[in-house]
């Protein structure tokens, strides 16, 4: 790894470089939050969405379901070193009163799932964010959402990358003293943050950082100044080819942010491919088939994990899922298929030219279950050609 000579100018900093007027939580309050990262709708629409059940658990009729994934995940596989957590967006937009509004995803509106992946997308556990009164509401929430996720993965020394959303140098120091490590992107406007990094100037290529208790926060210039944190990297330059094969020299701690955080991106790259959440009424309902994608994928990951030369696709393997659910074609009862010319067909009763209404016949089949209904369907192949409700009834009539 090649440093830029002149370009970095590396100064250890003690705690009088921290600004003192800071409380002991990561300032990543909800209003700031909202206002930095997304736009929630305002207190008067939220209380026109809600139910009257705020103080009730709005995930229950999906909890099961949630929690039944994380422990089938965390019973069946060890993940590896490098991990990531992200937020996306399960596309729903229904009245729901905790529905949320993200404009740089590709869905706006919908249910927010905060996500833990491997970096090559397999879900190792996730949550879905319910709104006010929820358990990782308030001061701190991005510091909530990781320890809530990271809980029972602390200490074994991984490695977490994160973007500006979650990273705060409180947050950086509880994760170091469970020996985990973060990297990742910083907002300038955290507390605790050195006013040496915060208001350089730099020109493009420079990076300046600061040291404290194990934590570097630095900045570095590109095209646009980014701040970052990390407790594995020093403030170290590092040689990293771009999108076209041109080689950049960046600072190490971005160059593994690049390599390691698009793990849930490529979770829902995957899922992408073969949607089948289609509309519903209810939003549990589109949650219970979200679910089902996010295993399918992960036993698609799984399985290439144990089989590394196989060079099955995604949509193979998801056929081979299929005919191993589905009963063996010998036991199928099909009806038969009848091809004559005699096959019953609904038909339409067609209005009469001297009558303002079409008349309608009595439904057989309601009938023989004891009701009374009324019908403009009939079927002109059967005896007598009864009066018979379309679809069910007819269906059953000639079963």
């Amino acid at each position: 790894m090649a440093e830029l000579p002149g370009t970095s100018r590396d100064v250890s900093m003690g705690d009088s470089d921290l600004d003192s007027g800071a409380s002991d939580e990561s300032g990543d309050s909800d209003l700031d939050a909202a206002q930095a990262h997304q736009t929630p709708l305002p207190d008067d629409i939220e209380d026109l969405y809600s139910d009257g059940e705020e103080d009730e658990n709005r995930l229950e009729k999906v909890n099961l379901l949630i929690s039944s994934f994380n422990s089938v995940m965390s019973n069946v596989y060890q993940p590896g070193k490098e991990l990531s957590i992200d937020e996306s967006i399960m596309l729903w937009r229904g009245r729901l009163y905790f529905r949320q509004y993200i404009k740089n995803k590709r869905h706006k509106y919908g249910l927010k799932i905060y996500s833990l992946c491997e970096p090559d997308g397999l879900c190792l556990k996730f949550t879905i964010y319910s709104g006010k009164g929820g358990e990782l509401i308030g001061v701190g929430h991005g510091n909530k959402v990781v320890m809530y996720l990271m809980r029972h993965r602390l200490g074994v020394g991984h490695s977490l990358y994160m973007d500006n959303y979650y990273n705060s140098v409180p947050l950086a120091a509880e994760l170091l003293r469970e020996s985990t490590y973060c990297t990742g992107t910083l907002r300038a406007d955290r507390k605790y943050l050195p006013r040496e990094v915060t208001t350089a100037v730099l020109r493009t290529g420079e990076t300046v950082a600061r040291y404290a208790e194990g934590i570097a926060v630095g900045k570095w210039k590109d095209k646009r100044t980014v701040m970052y944190i990390s407790t594995e990297f020093q403030n170290t330059m590092a040689v990293s080819n771009n999108r076209r094969g041109v080689p950049r020299q960046k600072p190490l701690a971005i160059v593994h942010y690049n390599a390691e955080m698009s793990g849930v991106d490529r979770h829902d790259q995957m899922m992408a491919y073969y949607p089948c959440e289609h509309k519903s009424l209810r939003w549990y309902k589109k949650v219970f088939v979200h679910i089902l994608q996010r295993g399918m994928i992960n036993a698609f990951r799984l399985y290439r994990k144990a089989n590394p030369t196989s060079k099955k696709s995604l949509y193979d393997f998801r056929l081979n899922v299929i005919r191993a659910l589905l009963p063996p074609k010998e036991n199928l009862q099909l009806r038969p298929v009848q091809r004559n010319a005699s096959r019953h067909v609904l038909s339409k009763i067609t209005k009469q030219t001297n009558k303002t209404r079409v008349t309608r016949k009595r439904c057989r089949q309601c009938a023989k279950e004891g009701n009374e209904t009324r019908t403009i369907y009939f079927c002109a192949q059967c005896e007598g050609e009864p009066g018979l409700c379309a679809l069910a009834c007819f269906d059953k009539w000639h079963a």
